[in-house]
Parts: C-alpha cells; structure tokens; sequence
C-alpha cells in the first residue's frame, strides 16, 4: 500500500492559509503533519486563529486530532495551540507527551520566552488497510544554535526514543528546531531512516526569512521505521509559510 504524507509548520496558524489550503488541495496526502495549528472556535476570529476549524471544513478529511502545547495570550486573546495531524485513515489511539515542561498559565510570544516555548509530541494510531500505522508529530525545542546538542535536547531525544520503542510501522516527522548534524538527530536516526538523507539544504522558505543563516539550515524532517519503504521525498520551494512543507510517497508491505 502506498501513502503519501505531508509535513508543515504553518507559522503561527497560517499567515499565508489560503496558499496553504490550496497546495494541500492539490497534493492530496492522505496523512498531514502540521505544527503551529491554533484551535480557536470564536467566528469572529481571523481564519489562522481558527486554523483547526478552518483545515477540518475546507479539506474534507475525515479523521482527525489536535493536542495542545499552550494557551497563547495573542492579540486577539487567549487561543490553543499546538500540533495537529489529518488523515485519511480511522484514528484509534491518541496520546501526547511534553518535550519540554507544560506551563500553567498563557504563553506569551516574547523573545526572552522562545526557548522555554512549551513543545509537545503528538502520537496517533491510524488503522490502514495494510496495518497499523504510528504517526508521531513533534515540534522540537527552540534553539537559533541548531547544532547544539544542550541537555534539553537531550531529554526531547530521550522521549521521542522512549514513545516511539516498540512501535510499528512508524512516521516521525515535524519541525525539530534542531539541524540534522545535530546529535539528536543522529540518535534518532539509529532506529529510524531520515527519508531525505542529506540532500536537503533547507527547509526554510527564504521569501520570508532575513537572516542568511536559514537558508543553510535544515529543521524538519521525516523520518520512518524500515518496515516503510521511501518511493520519493521532495521539499518544494512554494511561498506557502515561513517554512518548507515535506513531501515523502512511501510504501507498506
């Protein structure tokens, strides 16, 4: 069986959603991966402030699940965020684990609060015609020294490995705010295989980045359990976040 799977930071809800529902449109996958996804409910709210409402009627998938990482204290007030995943396949298991540590009151978006920024893993069982399938969507800890393996990385290396052992059939995948070359990275890569080995040089959309540093710095990945065969991996440079969505085609036995 193949399947088509899709990974996205959709920066901060969506500041470019029309663009993004349009290429999910046309791409088609049957498993989303998405990061940034607020789940506000008021009408009144812009769409990337409802962004989990908006995905769910404009797209048509029939399964889906958020899992919040915080409450943001936005502009237009307090609104959940976090990761969330669709699918085309039935969810029968969900859990979540914290990267980080959960905060008790709202998050403020503030320089000085980026790297204690609260993170979540997000894991769903989807029930696939050729088996079960484990999709664990992370958003990594936030770091502008991608490479430096710090003891925080290490305890978001550490859960990741812990959820996902035992696992069949798993996609791991997300925005890791840490680079490849990162030791995190090559821990996780001990049982898992990066979809895309090294060819990526970024995965940031450099329209909307300023600092030079992004356009050699690759944060999301995709990475699979070898039960999974990798048919294709792209990373098309379309203007539809402040990142690069992850394109991977694989195949279950």
């Amino acid at each position: 069986m193949k399947i088509k799977v899709i990974s996205l930071n959709m920066w901060w809800g969506g500041n470019l959603f029309p663009a993004i529902l349009d290429f999910l449109r046309t791409e088609s996958p049957d498993i989303v991966m998405l990061q940034e996804v607020y789940n506000g409910t008021k009408p009144e709210f812009e769409d990337r402030y409802r962004s989990m409402q908006v995905l769910n009627d404009s797209l048509g998938y029939a399964y889906s699940d958020f899992v919040q990482a915080f409450i943001h204290d936005s502009p237009v007030g307090m609104v959940p965020q976090g990761n969330a995943v669709l699918s085309r396949f039935p969810i029968s298991a969900r859990a979540y684990s914290f990267i980080t540590e959960p905060i008790k009151e709202s998050y403020k978006d503030l320089p000085e609060e980026w790297p204690i920024e609260p993170r979540v893993l997000q894991h769903v069982e989807l029930d696939s015609p050729a088996g079960e399938i484990n999709v664990f969507n992370m958003h990594g800890i936030w770091d502008l020294a991608g490479d430096n393996y710090s003891p925080e990385r290490q305890r978001m290396g550490e859960t990741i490995l812990e959820e996902t052992r035992g696992k069949r059939n798993v996609i791991l995948g997300g925005d890791s705010n840490a680079t490849t070359g990162n030791q995190l990275m090559r821990e996780l890569e001990k049982p898992f295989r990066n979809a895309f080995g090294q060819e990526l040089k970024t995965t940031f959309n450099m329209r909307r980045k300023k600092n030079p540093g992004y356009a050699t710095s690759v944060v999301d990945v995709i990475y699979v359990s070898p039960s999974l065969k990798v048919l294709s991996a792209g990373c098309p440079d379309v203007d539809i976040s402040d990142h690069l969505p992850l394109v991977v085609n694989l195949e279950l036995a």
